[in-house]
């Protein structure tokens, strides 16, 4: 199995959002039935440099998603760090190195924008993504918080 990792299209758009709708978290928070906001959201991300929503193509299908952002800030020296967001594998393709691909695909466009560190956040109820990133070599360093508005 061959994975191709490219930037999203529109036409990828209703695959990526069932997959973030694909698990028990996602079900409460996505609503792949009405794609307009995610549309916009969409053109809004096409349109940012230092953002991107990448797919991993098996076959024709749209395999698993990611999306990075690239964020310089004044810590660390004034590096740049990479973010990666919403990954996800489609169910049929778990387990078959489709994950790893797009890991190690956004590690090196982080390598390639020069960031100093790549940094995630993994719910703390996906133990299985949890040891999914550590056979990786990602270390769970910070206690995250988050504010619902």
């Amino acid at each position: 199995m061959t994975a191709i990792i490219r930037v999203a299209r529109h036409r990828d758009l209703a695959a990526i959002v069932a997959m973030l709708a694909d698990d028990e978290l996602g079900r409460g928070r996505e609503n792949p039935a009405d794609l307009d906001r995610y549309n916009l959201v969409f053109g809004q991300i096409e349109g940012d440099v230092r953002n991107a929503i990448m797919v991993a193509e098996v076959d024709g299908a749209i395999a698993g998603c990611f999306q990075i952002t690239f964020i310089t800030g004044l810590s660390r020296n004034g590096a740049t760090r990479a973010l990666v967001e919403g990954v996800r594998t489609h169910a049929e393709h778990r387990g078959k190195g489709v994950g790893e691909a797009m890991m190690h695909h956004a590690i090196g466009m982080a390598r390639a924008r020069g960031c100093a560190l790549v940094q995630l956040t993994s719910d703390k109820t996906r133990t299985r993504a949890h040891e999914f990133y550590r056979r990786l070599g990602f270390k769970m360093s910070h206690e995250g918080f988050k504010l619902d508005l």
